[in-house]
Order: C-alpha cells, then structure tokens, then sequence
C-alpha cells in the first residue's frame, strides 16, 4: 500500500496514542515519543513494524505519540492511519480481516 497523503488517528488522551503518517523517503522513517518507552518501547516499535509489513506498507515517514496504549489500541491507531492517508473510508478489513 503506497502512503498518499499525510493522515492522523488517535488521540493524546491516557491509554491511547496519535499515529501520523505521511509518505516516505523509499524507507521506514520511524519515531516513537512514549511515557512508557523505557518499559515498552521494544514492544510498540514491534506492534507497529508487524502492521506496516502487514499492509505492505514500506515507504512511509510515521510519528507515534504513546500515552501507554495497549497493542491492540496501536495497531488499530496504525491501520486507521495508513486508511485514512489513502483514502479507503469504506470496506475496510477491520477485525483480524488484515492478514496476521
């Protein structure tokens, strides 16, 4: 999936996180700010490569701002930006639909 537009999901409220997205530099181009990064920065950075490879998402520049969210809560905040930033707003394979 090629990144189309700059798109955000999430929020900065307590549990959650803010997933940007905007298109690459022909690479990954990853930042993570966390209040839990020393705990659980391996984890999320984990989280989030495993849903890119998922998408077939490759070229991509993605700011994460985590509050400690779950990784379920990452994930969704990922695939919901990665959708947005390329427009599909509907049919879209939520609910384990997205190849493991």
């Amino acid at each position: 999936m090629e990144i189309m537009k700059p798109a955000i999901a999430g929020t900065l409220e307590s549990s959650d996180c803010q997933v940007t997205v905007e298109p690459g530099d022909g690479e990954i181009d990853f930042t993570l700010k966390s209040s839990v990064m020393n705990q659980y920065g391996n984890q999320i950075r984990r989280v989030v490569m495993e849903t890119l490879e998922n998408l077939e998402v490759s070229n991509v520049k993605i700011s994460i701002v985590d509050k400690g969210a779950l990784d379920c809560t990452i994930k969704a905040r990922v695939e919901g930006a990665i959708f947005r930033s390329v427009g599909q707003m509907e049919h879209l394979p939520w609910g384990g639909a997205i190849k493991p």
